[in-house]
């Protein structure tokens, strides 16, 4: 069996009788070439299973057209449709996706993130969460375009894009008054994200603005099974919460779980709950769980818009609204 894998544009030109410059016209768009030699060289690169080489045209203009994805929680489901949709959007760009998986700050993911760079990557889209800001600054060090989502770090040049968190604080402690709900308490993991954090301190400052506190309680990391735990800490105080703004939806399902299945609670007569995200199951009838939906895919135009953007040297900052989506959980005012 030959070792041989890929076709040259020399021997398309042969087949082709035509020059190795007039292959290479008939696959750069806009470039001048006879129609016939054109068909010739498309004949002959389909006889032959000729595909153009983007990666060392690219090298050649110091391009790559490759953007790393530095990504944590992957499988979550917020995550997994952030992720769809930067990696069409990229498609649709003409640039190929490498993700590097984070759930784990350790040197792997150093490493990781160290081979993306020497495939040269030509920018890299940080997501919430992990990874290190040492690594952050490893991207910058090298040159690479940087976009960070829901993350607090300060770089030059790199576009940040970050949630109206106080907008959302205030609209979830208006929800709750108007339900006639005053114990509040947030459920949060122990991840303590930028993002998450700062929903945290949103709220707890919103609704000391109305006059009351919040009982705010952490533990694990964010998903299902740490939902149930909160509420168990919760339901067990001596004064029980009526509202529960959770820090993600993943959280508030299990959370509501535990609260009806353990304690008996009916939601919304006896207990108010909100989440944040939109992920389908949200929407599910045995939670139909008032949320927020996160912005997925004008995050991800964002995020692509300004990698292919011509000016990208200056910092910029872009605050995005998370819409306030009314279901069953909370009562009615």
């Amino acid at each position: 069996m030959s070792d041989k894998i890929f076709v040259s544009a020399e021997e398309v030109a042969r087949k082709a009788g035509v020059s190795r410059s007039a292959v290479s016209r008939a696959f750069t768009a806009g470039a001048s070439i006879a129609p016939e030699t054109r068909r010739k060289v498309m004949e002959a690169a389909e006889a032959l299973g000729y595909h153009v080489n983007h990666l060392a045209r690219g090298l050649m203009r110091n391009e790559s057209g490759i953007v790393c994805l530095v990504v944590s929680d992957m499988g979550t489901p917020y995550r997994s449709a952030l992720i769809k949709a930067l990696t069409q959007q990229l498609q649709n760009a003409g640039k190929i996706a490498m993700i590097v998986n984070t759930d784990r700050s350790d040197e792997r993911v150093d490493m990781a993130l160290r081979q993306a760079i020497r495939y040269r990557a030509d920018a890299s889209i940080v997501l919430s969460g992990m990874p290190d800001k040492s690594l952050v600054d490893l991207c910058v060090r090298n040159g690479q375009r940087l976009v960070l989502i829901n993350r607090d770090d300060e770089h030059q040049g790199p576009l940040r894009i970050n949630l109206d968190d106080d907008d959302t604080a205030q609209s979830v402690v208006t929800a709750f008054l108007r339900a006639g709900c005053r114990r509040l308490a947030f459920a949060n993991s122990e991840a303590g994200t930028p993002s998450l954090m700062t929903r945290e301190v949103g709220f707890v400052a919103a609704a000391r603005e109305q006059g009351l506190d919040v009982t705010v309680e952490r533990f694990g990391p964010t998903g299902y099974e740490s939902g149930k735990v909160l509420a168990q800490r919760l339901m067990t105080r001596r004064e029980r919460p009526d509202a529960v703004f959770c820090v993600t939806d993943l959280v508030a399902l299990g959370f509501m779980d535990a609260a009806r299945h353990q304690f008996s609670l009916s939601i919304p007569e006896d207990l108010c709950v909100v989440g944040f995200d939109d992920i389908p199951q949200a929407a599910w009838s045995s939670y139909d769980l008032t949320t927020f939906a996160q912005p997925i895919e004008e995050i991800a135009a964002a995020a692509v818009a300004w990698l292919m953007s011509e000016d990208v040297g200056q910092s910029q900052s872009l605050r995005l609204n998370a819409p306030f989506v009314w279901r069953r959980s909370v009562r009615s005012a």
